[in-house]
């Protein structure tokens, strides 16, 4: 078999290999709210969360696929060399936050990942300027809007159910936080999975093998929902707990609105073809929440500030660590 094929290959595997990371990663923003509540065990809940993970591909278009594929960097330049080192780069993050328990973007993490790998290959030419702007501006609307609407829905349900008993509204949003936790992982499956698509279709299309037009092909699109499914089924405790226990603390009622505030503004971005954190949403959105459901005060600033300080660090620290990683893969490609 060709050595370029073989190779091609096994780029498609570590990008796969990205995708069951950033489930694994990101399993947190799906069960946090639902585990931190104790509606669902830990167990239950990340085989709740990764089985609406998988089918969301039934909900939504290929939106997000496509401004991943076309709208970072130019696809011209999208070789295997250059993909495999935004790869390293993106997974090399992703392990990193995971470890030290930060909830940092898989999403951003990849962004950098590309642009690291392309301005090292072919200088700042090769970045889509509108595409990083558009990604940009979702880094700081994204959590805005997620806390928006957590706040909106909070105060909302207060209103509503003033004079119900405290263990009345347990038991009826103990329920709804299932619907809503399903909402979620369907947003999240909906647009994470399409990051790892475009990775593989502009792989694809740069190597010749998707003909004269972009598109993502289906085998392509099961694959990557598979494998984010399985890493959410393997996802890490350590976020978990900080997202669902460290910022505020919970309530079923309270993880119901702050799921549904998350589900909305992705099924909005996804629409919309916007690759956003999901990670930057929900944290948004339980913020949001705990404003509400006690005052500011509640709200544990300082860890969210840290969280903060991963979301700015992602995009150049991935970027440099793929730079490296392009430098060393052609260095010894070329050798």
């Amino acid at each position: 078999m060709d050595p370029a094929v073989l190779f091609i290959g096994a780029v498609v595997i570590v990008a796969l290999v990205f995708d069951f990371i950033n489930g694994f990663h990101d399993a947190a923003n799906s069960i946090a709210t639902v585990v931190s509540t104790r509606v669902l065990r830990p167990q239950w809940a990340v085989v709740w969360a990764a089985f609406f993970n998988f089918i969301a591909f039934l909900f939504f278009g290929l939106h997000v696929a496509g401004t991943i594929g076309k709208g970072v960097i130019d696809p011209a330049i999208a070789d295997p060399q250059v993909v495999v080192a935004a790869l390293v780069g993106a997974i090399a993050w992703d392990l990193a936050t995971w470890y030290l328990g930060i909830p940092s973007s898989s999403s951003h993490a990849l962004v950098g990942g590309l642009g690291g790998a392309a301005v090292a290959k072919a200088g700042m030419v090769a970045l889509q300027v509108s595409g990083f702007l558009k990604i940009g501006l979702s880094i700081v609307l994204s959590p805005v809007l997620g806390l928006a609407l957590g706040y909106f829905f909070m105060v909302i349900v207060a209103r509503l159910f003033f004079h119900s008993t405290p263990r009345r509204v347990d038991r009826w949003f103990r329920r709804l936080q299932l619907l809503s936790a399903a909402l979620y992982s369907l947003g999240h499956g909906g647009n994470d999975a399409q990051k790892t698509m475009g990775i593989i279709a502009v792989l694809l299309f740069s190597a010749g093998m998707l003909g004269p037009e972009f598109h993502v092909p289906f085998w392509v699109v099961i694959a990557c929902h598979l494998a984010m499914g399985m890493g959410t089924l393997f996802g890490g405790w350590r976020i978990v707990r900080t997202m669902g226990m460290k910022i505020t603390k919970l309530k079923p009622v309270g993880g119901f609105c702050a799921e549904t505030a998350g589900a909305i503004t992705l099924f909005l971005a996804t629409g919309l073809g916007i690759p956003v954190s999901t990670t930057h949403t929900i944290t948004g959105a339980i913020v949001g929440v705990g404003s509400v459901t006690t005052n500011a005060s509640a709200v544990r600033w300082g860890v969210a500030g840290k969280i903060v300080w991963a979301w700015v660090l992602t995009i150049p620290a991935a970027g440099f660590v793929s730079a490296v990683s392009w430098w060393l893969i052609h260095l010894f490609m070329t050798r």
